[in-house]
């Protein structure tokens, strides 16, 4: 991809300052750019290592003095950052995935594809299966019976979507996604020791040895549109119900979503969080990192959970969370100072009791 700047700022509603017409082929950090490069320079601290690259222009912040960086031209806004959503979509080259059906690809007759549809090498697609026009699937992706995809979205490498899955328009799906696998749900004919545990949260007395029996998952999966899911991350089939991924939520790499879970739109869930069964996450909420929580409960909207905190109870919209288990983070914030004085603390608590019982052994 080429573009002047003058086409760059205006993808982005800016002014061009300087040479417009210079042409830019990718983006760079500003130490490595070369003279076709779009040097990125955010901040102050990063355009200081504009000198040790070659850039003529970059991405700065408002109100930046480009002259003086020795750039030929610039391209300003309030939030670099949020440019970089539309530049890298123009620059970026793609994985570049063959168009059309590829003859090793296995298509039951029953499936419906629509107009432009890729399909790559050793991909399975099942009976009644729809996919949308200008979506492309992928090799060694399986789709299973009665799945529906939306229109232009990207299915990547390894990808398998399991039936009755249905999903919106512009997902992206990266390698080795699992859409749609049975939930982790098992039950014993009497009163297990995990259900005793719950109920006494201590002793759990004496516990018969029983056999896991297992309950089938007999719904499905729901998701919205403009929906991303990271590689090797897995959400699973409802009970009875779908499981359900609101519009506009992205998912990061390694996240498990458990049977019967709803997450609302525009949510955030990063690497390796987890959100057990029938739990329910309102929309804009943001899971941190390694972050888990617990089945059965209710996540307000807006809620931010700290990384690897473990959520264990509701918790109300608008609230950040961090710890284990997770309480309201400036809450955890002070505790853990405290903890951090605690050995001071000791220490001080030795010697008055040493001066103390100094004292008493006088009288």
């Amino acid at each position: 991809m080429r573009y002047t700047v003058a086409e760059l700022a205006r993808a982005l509603g800016v002014p061009a300052l300087g040479n417009a017409d210079l042409c830019i082929t990718r983006v760079a950090e500003p130490a490595h750019a070369g003279p076709e490069d779009l040097a990125i320079a955010m901040k102050p601290e990063y355009a200081e290592t504009l000198s040790k690259g070659q850039a003529k222009v970059a991405l700065l912040w408002s109100g930046a003095d480009w002259q003086a960086l020795g750039l030929e031209a610039a391209i300003c806004l309030d939030r670099p950052r949020f440019g970089m959503s539309t530049i890298s979509a123009m620059v970026d080259p793609g994985q570049g995935y063959a168009a059309g059906i590829h003859p090793s690809a296995i298509i039951d007759p029953s499936a419906e594809l629509a107009d432009d549809v890729s399909v790559g090498p050793f991909t399975v697609i099942g009976a009644r299966a729809k996919i949308g026009a200008g979506t492309v699937i992928a090799s060694h992706v399986t789709i299973a019976r009665d799945v529906t995809i939306g229109e232009v979205s990207l299915i990547h490498p390894g990808v398998r979507i399991y039936s009755d899955v249905h999903i919106g328009a512009r997902a992206i799906l990266h390698g080795n996604v699992v859409i749609g696998g049975d939930g982790f749900s098992f039950v014993t004919p009497e009163e297990s020791g995990v259900e005793r545990a719950r109920s006494s949260l201590g002793d759990q007395g004496e516990i018969k040895s029983q056999a896991w029996a297992r309950i089938h998952s007999l719904g499905g999966v729901e998701i919205g549109d403009d929906v991303e899911i990271g590689a090797n991350s897995t959400v699973d089939r409802g009970t009875v119900r779908a499981t359900r991924v609101g519009s506009g939520t992205k998912i990061d790499n390694l996240v498990q979503i458990g049977h019967n879970v709803v997450v609302g739109q525009d949510c955030l869930l990063c690497a390796q969080a987890a959100v057990a069964g029938s739990s329910k996450i309102g929309r804009n909420t943001v899971i941190a990192g390694q972050a888990g929580v617990a089945d059965n409960l209710v996540i307000g909207e807006n809620v931010v959970i700290g990384a690897a905190s473990a959520v264990l109870s509701n918790v109300p919209s608008g609230r950040a969370m961090l710890g284990y288990p997770a309480v309201k983070m400036d809450t955890h914030i002070e505790s853990y100072k405290g903890l951090r004085r605690l050995p001071r603390l000791l220490k001080e608590f030795a010697e008055l009791k040493k001066s103390v019982t100094k004292i008493g052994s006088t009288d």
